[in-house]
């Protein structure tokens, strides 16, 4: 097929219009709920993500800083559910052992594995100066002012 020559339309994309961002949404919130339903790891990360982010909003930083919290915890679920479609998608072709198969999810977990990584240190280099305030607003030795 040339470049320029137009492809035959996907038939399994037949929204336009108003009702496509509609199935979108409803596609959204399947996923979503399959999600949560089925993979544990997804509802841990919302666990721990979840009460993080409502803390970004209450913590002595900028609201660059506070974006920059929330953000990674964001990235991390996002990838979560990427690395979930990834196993999906492997189990579907075959639930036989291959290494192509296990490269694919070892590579998806990895990328997941990176996302925590990165919102630990992200959280520790802009809690970090302002540590010993926090601590004192605990009960600890911290200075206030």
């Amino acid at each position: 097929m040339e470049e320029h020559e137009a492809q035959e339309p996907n038939p399994h994309k037949g929204r336009f219009g108003l009702a496509r961002p509609y199935m979108a949404a409803l596609n959204t919130l399947r996923g979503l709920k399959f999600a949560w339903r089925e993979e544990e790891a997804f509802r841990q990360e919302v666990a721990i993500a979840t009460p993080l982010i409502a803390l970004a909003f209450f913590l002595p930083v900028t609201a660059v800083e506070t974006v920059l919290l929330i953000l990674p915890l964001g990235l991390l679920l996002i990838v979560e559910l990427m690395n979930t479609a990834i196993e999906a998608t492997v189990d579907r072709i075959s639930m036989d052992r291959h290494p192509l198969s296990g490269k694919a999810k070892d590579l998806g977990s990895a990328a997941v594995g990176f996302c925590i990584v990165l919102a630990i240190i992200d959280w520790l280099v802009i809690l970090w100066p302002i540590f010993p305030k926090l601590s004192g607003l605990l009960g600890g030795q911290g200075k206030l002012g």
